[in-house]
């Protein structure tokens, strides 16, 4: 195996992990190798079927006017309402020859440093299972849902896609520098929360985190709660983001070529060299250097935020 020491510049092998890189631990589940890929797609049931075709009939009643022009191209180009869990084959097939990528199937989150190697080969991992009907409005471990109807229509983008792999050749870069936290962040405000303003006053959404859900979709664009702030990488891997609950902050790219510009054309080792080994801002600051398109009241998370049940206004 490649070392992160030593990468290999094609990314063709999996590197190991020096035992000074600090990643999360998980237990790899017996029948997967060291690649964590399934060896096929589940086979989904008729009631994960309509589980599917229900989840896709409420996102697309909130999705016109608030979700990105690239996301709804992409879910056109695909098709993915033709009616059940897509069947990952034909979905590569046909990503495949719009933007080179593919997805594959993984039983979980997977290591970091493998997920990284994915991307880095423009293969996109999606989780091997979906929701119940018990867990239909909120899921902590993204499923097939959230991976294949929030992510992958934006990597028919052919700009977005590149940055995808461009993220992924970073991650074995932040891992070498024990900063996987900063360069995190930079994936949840864009890659899972990014918002994108697609003419002056008019934002959109285009992270999967969003779109993958209902509440979130309205909230990120119309709410007069959250902060909205044109992205900065720099200040964006500063800062702290919240898992569980909506957003306090999203950031704004002005395109998908102006996100491309500020990440694969920063210099990264100068940046790690000067992060702390934690998070200066919290996720909810506006500082001096923010172009702010809108600074939020924070009242929805000032009344408790969703363990309160407080309205997303």
């Amino acid at each position: 195996m490649a070392t992160l020491a030593n990468p290999q510049l094609d990314y063709s092998i999996l590197p190991d992990l020096p035992a000074d890189v600090f990643t999360a631990p998980l237990q790899k589940p017996a029948h997967v190798g060291d690649d964590w890929l399934e060896p096929k797609q589940t086979d989904y049931s008729a009631e994960d079927d309509r589980i599917w075709d229900d989840l896709f009939a409420r996102q697309m009643e909130v999705l016109p006017g608030r979700a990105a022009s690239a996301f709804l191209a992409g879910l056109e180009k695909l098709d993915l309402g033709r009616g059940g869990v897509p069947e990952f084959g034909k979905l590569s097939q046909e990503l495949g020859a719009l933007t080179g990528w593919s997805v594959v199937p993984v039983p979980m989150l997977i290591p970091d440093h493998v997920f990284f190697w994915h991307l880095a080969n423009r293969r996109f991992p999606a989780g091997n299972f979906i929701r119940t009907r018990e867990t239909f409005d909120y899921i902590q471990e993204p499923d097939v849902f959230h991976d294949v109807f929030g992510h992958v229509p934006m990597l028919t983008d052919p700009v977005f896609a590149d940055y995808m792999q461009e993220y992924g050749r970073a991650g074995w870069k932040a891992m070498r520098y024990n900063h996987l936290k900063a360069l995190g962040s930079l994936y949840w405000y864009t890659v899972e929360f990014g918002l994108i303003e697609e003419a002056p006053g008019t934002v959109r959404a285009y992270g999967a985190g969003i779109l993958s859900g209902p509440t979130e979709t309205v909230f990120s664009v119309e709410a007069e709660s959250p902060n909205r702030i044109m992205l900065n990488v720099d200040r964006v891997m500063r800062t702290d983001y919240v898992i569980s609950d909506l957003q306090p902050t999203y950031f704004v790219i002005e395109s998908f070529e102006d996100l491309y510009r500020q990440t694969v054309e920063r210099d990264f080792d100068r940046l790690y060299r000067s992060l702390g080994p934690s998070f200066t801002y919290a996720n909810t600051a506006v500082i001096d250097v923010d172009d702010v398109l809108h600074r939020g009241t924070q009242e929805y998370l000032l009344r408790g935020g969703r363990g309160s049940g407080a309205k997303p206004v």
